[in-house]
């Protein structure tokens, strides 16, 4: 039984081995995701942010007003 001691504890040992190997990768894939969305989180929040000024530069958000005002006016 001595002779087989060192194999199971060997067999064990690759077990253990490739189990924590496999959550490792599975936990690097879930990191480099999760860092993915929150750099491209920040790229759309940046992207909207200058479509806001492009837009306030260009005179849109009082354009887009302008409307409202003049249904307000017509319903008086």
């Amino acid at each position: 039984m001595a002779e087989t001691d060192p194999k199971s504890v060997q067999d064990l040992t690759n077990v253990v081995q490739t189990l924590l190997q496999q959550m490792q990768d599975k936990f690097q894939t879930m990191s480099d995701q999760i860092i993915g969305r929150n750099i491209l989180s920040t790229r759309i929040d940046d992207l909207e942010k200058n479509i806001a000024d492009l837009m306030t530069q260009a005179g849109v958000e009082e354009i887009e007003a302008a409307p409202e005002k003049a249904k307000e006016g017509q319903g008086s």
